[in-house]
């Protein structure tokens, strides 16, 4: 086929890169940009602090839990009207939250986002795997669009403190507005539409209404974890029913005629190894961007700019990781030796910042470990999102692709919630050992409860290092990067623009 393509078909394909990147970079920001802005907010609309949490909650709910809806949706109704649809909808609820007058209305609007990003983030990586399918130039676009997604909440940190500081709280959620109507061009203009061949599939609505249910009981119950405690019924209730919901959807996708998921998609070896780093490293991941970002905010005393650009070496050192891997290393090597080096740099990452103490600076001290981190996710993000939608059939890509997001949403919500309790309850621990409470005491104990998140990080990616170098086939033994599916129904054909 690149024998055979054209500059102009060329330029289409980055131009298509650059309009899905952008959405990508939307959505994943959004997680964190509110994050910064939140006490600008809750003194504007005067919510409690118990409710704070709730801004950031009912986004991650309605993503996690309709990613696998919103990637199946797109192989259904086409991926460029999806795509649109997620990009306008998601431009709305933006706008809608930045003029909320209430504290209901923003919550409602935050659902929204997290509805409508459920459409795009899915839709985005399929569009990308069904447009790159000549290996090398495929190799690129995910080295890109892999750089976006691990960097997307350090930019999001970055982008709240300089909104928040020089504009106001709202902007964190009008700016959405100007990304999107970019990338909506881009997708009308650039964004194929693609001819269906063979009889359009039905939506499986039992597998959608059991795995949505039990996304939802998953993300609630490990955030319910944060405020409530693991012992509190609203917590274990939700998690146990999330096991069972998840269990019943198991079973009915081994006997559904129309499965949402066919299992044969995680149960490839390749793939399931890439959904579970993708997750390890989520959980990693917003861990590092929760604690860092106290430390240096609550310890250090940066201001909310200063803590956002703080950021940006771990970012550079992110974006060359990804570049570099995927042009060179991941082709060689493949995931199997590649993925497991990066989970390997992040555990030495988050060992690092086990040091930190009051009087540490900001180089070395924590410049040097958020550089290691950046290397690492731009090791492990790139080449566990190329394995996970390699060789997966068309009609299956947006669903393919909605478990890495999916994969990553929940992991970002198990590594919060866990390393939040355990840090917690080492700062309270701390506190009760140091009687009476001084404010030299206080500071200890919040740096002994970052150091302690920071031990179980180090564990979460050294256990990630261990399951994938065991998990992903040697290079060459069935799917890999370096050696594409030979067989035609594993391989993603070429999109044949129509009109």
């Amino acid at each position: 086929m690149s024998d055979t393509s054209t500059p102009a078909t060329d330029r289409r394909r980055w131009i298509t890169l650059v309009v899905v990147g952008l959405a990508q970079l939307m959505v994943v920001l959004d997680a964190t940009v509110v994050n910064i802005a939140l006490p600008s907010a809750q003194a504007d609309l005067g919510f409690s602090d118990g409710q704070r949490q709730w801004v950031i909650t009912a986004y991650s709910l309605a993503f996690a839990s309709l990613l696998l809806l919103g990637g199946r949706l797109s192989d259904l109704i086409g991926r460029k009207r999806t795509f649109v649809i997620g990009l306008i909808g998601f431009a709305v609820a933006s706008a809608l939250g930045g003029a909320a007058g209430s504290f209901e209305l923003l919550v409602a609007a935050r659902a929204l986002q997290g509805m409508f990003g459920a459409l795009l983030a899915p839709t985005a990586l399929a569009v990308l795997t069904t447009t790159f399918t000549v290996p090398k130039e495929r190799a690129r676009a995910f080295g890109v669009f892999g750089a976006i997604a691990g960097a997307g909440g350090a930019v999001g940190l970055l982008l709240g403190g300089v909104l928040t500081e020089t504009l106001d709280w709202r902007w964190n959620l009008y700016i959405n507005v100007f990304i999107a109507a970019f990338a909506l061009v881009g997708a009308l203009v650039f964004i194929p539409r693609v001819t269906r061949t063979g009889p359009r599939p039905r939506l499986d609505v039992p597998g959608t209404l059991l795995v949505s249910g039990a996304l939802f009981g998953l993300v609630f119950g490990f955030s319910n974890a944060e405020t409530g405690g693991w012992d509190a019924p609203l917590t274990w209730g939700m998690l146990a029913g999330a096991a069972v919901l998840l269990t019943a959807f198991v079973v009915w996708q081994a006997r559904a005629a129309h499965p949402l998921l066919p299992l044969s998609i995680v149960l490839d070896r390749n793939r399931g190894a890439a959904y579970l780093s993708v997750l390890i490293a989520g959980a990693g991941m917003f861990g590092i961007f929760l604690f860092v970002t106290y430390y240096l905010q609550l310890t250090l005393g940066y201001s909310p700019i200063q803590t956002g650009l703080s950021f940006l070496p771990m970012i550079g050192m992110l974006v060359l990781a990804a570049q570099l891997g995927t042009n060179l290393f991941v082709p060689r090597f493949g995931p199997k030796l590649m993925v497991p080096t990066g989970m390997t740099l992040g555990a030495i990452g988050m060992f690092s910042l086990t040091f930190l103490d009051a009087s540490s600076t900001y180089a070395p001290h924590v410049l040097v470990p958020l550089m290691i981190i950046g290397f690492a996710m731009g090791t492990i993000m790139p080449a566990s999102m190329q394995t996970a939608t390699l060789g997966v059939d068309r009609q299956f890509a947006g669903v393919a692709s909605a478990m890495v997001n999916t994969s990553q949403q929940v992991g970002g919500s198990i590594g919060t919630a866990l390393l939040n309790t355990l840090a917690a309850t080492a700062a309270a621990d701390y506190l009760a050992a140091h009687a009476p409470v001084t404010e030299a005491v206080g500071v200890q104990a919040a740096i002994t409860s970052y150091s302690t998140a920071y031990w179980w990080g180090a564990g979460f990616f050294a256990v990630g290092a261990v399951l994938s170098a065991l998990l992903f086939r040697r290079r060459g033994d069935g799917l890999s990067l370096a050696q594409p599916p030979s067989a035609p129904a594993d391989r993603v054909p070429e999109p044949v623009p129509v009109g």
